[in-house]
């Protein structure tokens, strides 16, 4: 079974950066295609970002779209989800999450296999 675990979370002030991790137990990393998402407080979990298992096609959400970017380091099996100009609204708890990459549009759900994560938090 894969595990997940993520790192990197902190608190911040609205404008800073920040870099997540996501660690991988498994000994095939391209395998799995691996993308984040985070939860806010009374709201419903949302898609981030998500890449194949080999590092291509990136998909990052609208609301994301020109300061999130999303990496992958194979030979490390961590994906990185670094985050600039953060805003309050970015304030969730971050989570990775990882299914069989069969090619394709990168999914924004249907993910089988997610880490504990990480809290985010932006003061403004």
């Amino acid at each position: 079974q894969l595990q997940l675990a993520e790192s990197g979370g902190g608190s911040v002030q609205a404008g800073d950066s920040l870099t997540l991790s996501c660690a991988a137990s498994t000994d095939n990393p391209t395998y799995y295609l691996t993308a984040w998402f985070r939860q806010s407080p009374g709201k419903e979990r949302e898609f981030v970002a998500g890449i194949t298992g080999y590092g291509r096609r990136p998909r990052i959400a609208d609301s994301v779209k020109g300061r999130f970017t999303i990496s992958r380091d194979n030979s490390k099996k961590i994906t990185y989800l670094q985050m600039n100009a953060l805003e309050p609204e970015d304030t969730a708890v971050y989570f990775c999450a990882s299914k069989v990459d069969y090619g394709g549009t990168i999914p924004t759900s249907g993910y089988l296999y997610w880490g504990q994560g990480t809290q985010v938090t932006v003061a403004s």
